[in-house]
């Protein structure tokens, strides 16, 4: 079984380790970039188009916020419209509660392999490991997340996980994954697509079983919606005879007049279209149409412990769009797997140390601190997530954490011992103004330690020759 919260991988370095090895990787690099330049690109031009835009934002931000601050009202309400359309619920407090009760329904129809909808919360739990231990395969039918899984990877973006992925390293997994597969199948992406249809054709018609995410869940009809591109969720929504939901329980919306909100902004700021070419909607059970069984698993896994947050709760906003991935230069260099976590990026850095919740755990604490706080996944977030205000606070909470005698408290204390004292700043500022020897074209590079501390990562202005209260006594006094 899963460890009780594998949202961060096991052996993931801290950020700052695993981003100084992600840049040395120039083909991935080169692979953001253009991925994430095309997907930005056409996410504006699609945004642009209405001019309600901000409009439609703080309205998802609205319906949002009064999910969490109801959500015991909302979650059952959700329940009984659930259980009164014939469908089964089941409450999971952490990964290994929610993995038991899959793996128990999975057993139950008697199934050794299962279809998945892609899912951030069944990545989140580590729900393959766990049904794989309990001798299920699962078989991933979106594209990019077979691709992953077919070579042995990890995700590393919340939209398209084979980003890091270039056509002909696709193709040379196919090729090994694959037996089916051609000796000469092109790297074309139209050939690539068309080899995992024929691969997955007869998962979907032979799978008793199917587990999916949900986008959003509407308390008031019980209905769950899944929004996609391929056509691969509707088959696992339909065909098989049991359908298991994995749904945090964040993701709730109370009517159907709030999804209309989320189905404007969702497929614009991630796949920048109007609409998903693939929008489904099922309530409970249908006799004759669709599964005939169906389970909701309510994931909390830490959401409960984030919501308490009064700063850091707005991270369960979120809708998964990714939009915040595409704008952050941060991600742009390293790509996602250096998060360690299977929520990369900028809502990574925020979402992964509140649901691990362990100030024990290094590599989720290091996640606040992968940002330059430029603020570029604020303005795209399109439920005004403001993770710039929760990035600090979060590093605030990982020095507290740490102690008075922490590394940052003492500069932080020494700083204003300092700052406090006109003589003492001053005095400061002309011993730091002697770094200027160690500058090379403007920039410093290398400083001593503890000033290489920050040097590691970043380079350093060259301070000028003197300061401005200097300069305004020589010139004004």
């Amino acid at each position: 079984m899963a460890r009780t919260n594998p949202v961060t991988w096991l052996g993931s370095p801290t950020f700052p380790k695993a981003a100084h090895q992600a840049l040395s990787n120039t083909q991935q690099r080169r692979n953001l970039r253009k991925a994430t330049t095309t997907i930005r690109t056409k996410r504006a031009n699609a945004v642009a188009e209405l001019s309600d835009w901000e409009q439609l934002r703080l309205a998802g931000e609205a319906i949002k916020d009064d999910v969490l601050s109801n959500l015991d009202v909302y979650l059952e309400r959700l329940e009984a419209a659930v259980t009164a359309r014939g469908g089964v619920v089941h409450w999971a407090r952490d990964a290994a509660e929610a993995n038991q009760i899959v793996l128990d329904l999975v057993r139950a129809e008697g199934a050794d392999e299962v279809v998945k909808v892609k899912s951030m919360a069944t990545a989140e739990i580590g729900l393959n490991e766990a049904l794989a231990a309990g001798g299920v395969t699962a078989i991933e039918t979106d594209l990019a997340e077979l691709i992953v899984q077919l070579g042995h990877d990890r995700p590393s973006h919340i939209l398209v996980p084979a980003i890091h992925r270039n056509r002909a390293e696709i193709r040379e997994i196919f090729q090994r994954e694959m037996p089916e597969v051609p000796a000469d199948l092109s790297d074309d992406p139209r050939a690539l697509a068309e080899a995992a249809r024929q691969h997955l054709r007869r998962k979907f018609l032979s799978a008793k079983v199917a587990i999916s995410g949900g986008n959003f869940a509407v308390a008031d009809t019980g209905s769950i919606a899944v929004v996609e591109s391929e056509g691969n969720g509707r088959m696992c929504l339909t065909l098989p005879r049991t359908l298991i939901t994995v749904l945090g329980i964040e993701k709730l919306v109370p009517s159907w007049r709030d999804l209309e909100v989320f189905l404007q902004l969702l497929p614009r700021s991630s796949t920048a279209e109007r609409m998903n070419p693939y929008t489904s909607i099922w309530s409970g059970v249908t006799p004759g149409d669709g599964p005939q069984a169906f389970h909701l698993v309510l994931l909390d896994n830490g959401r409960t412990a984030a919501l308490a947050d009064q700063v850091g709760r707005q991270a369960l906003r979120c809708i998964r769009c990714s939009a915040c991935l595409n704008v952050c230069p941060v991600y742009e260099r390293t790509g996602g797997k250096a998060y360690g976590s299977v929520y990369p990026g900028p809502i990574g850095a925020i979402l992964t140390p509140q649901l691990v919740n362990d100030p024990e755990d290094k590599q989720a604490a290091s996640l606040p601190y992968a940002s330059s706080l430029c603020g570029a996944c604020y303005e795209v977030c399109p439920v005004r997530i403001n993770i710039p205000e929760v990035l600090v606070h979060l590093r605030e909470r990982a020095v507290r954490a740490k102690g008075r005698l922490a590394p940052e408290a003492v500069a932080m204390a020494a700083a204003a011992w300092v700052m406090t004292d006109p003589k003492r700043y001053e005095a400061a500022q002309k011993a730091g103004s002697l770094a200027r020897f160690l500058a090379h074209d403007g920039r410093i590079s290398q400083l001593p330690w503890p000033g290489s501390r920050w040097t590691s990562a970043r380079d350093v202005p060259e301070p000028p020759k003197e300061s401005f209260r200097t300069w305004w006594r020589r010139n004004r006094g």
